[in-house]
């Protein structure tokens, strides 16, 4: 465990159970990318930030997966448009944000 404080609860929206578990697991047959998606959504929430910065080996261990796994799953969430990804350079760790595709934006 690391030196900064982790919250005891992290609140996931009902929609991902209720609706995106079935999807991605079922519809899509990609259960990493749901593990992958609620792993960042974790880490994101323990930082009490939109975003969260982590490698592939950092994902992998976090969640039981392989590396090359997180690597597909992370590509299948960018194209369903669930996980936004920054770099600053093309070799740098990538800031994953977590989307939530079903909230309305405030106009």
């Amino acid at each position: 465990m690391t030196a900064e404080r982790r919250p005891t609860n992290v609140v996931l929206d009902a929609y991902v159970l209720d609706t995106l578990m079935p999807d991605l697991v079922g519809h899509d047959g990609r259960p990493s990318a749901l593990l992958v998606y609620v792993y960042l959504w974790h880490q994101a929430a323990v930082r009490r930030a939109p975003t969260t910065v982590a490698s592939l080996r950092q994902i992998a261990e976090g969640t039981g997966l392989s590396k090359r796994t997180v690597q597909a799953a992370v590509r299948h969430l960018m194209r369903r448009r669930l996980l936004g990804v920054h770099r600053e350079r093309p070799t740098a760790v990538p800031r994953y944000e977590p989307l939530r595709p079903w909230k309305r934006r405030p106009r």
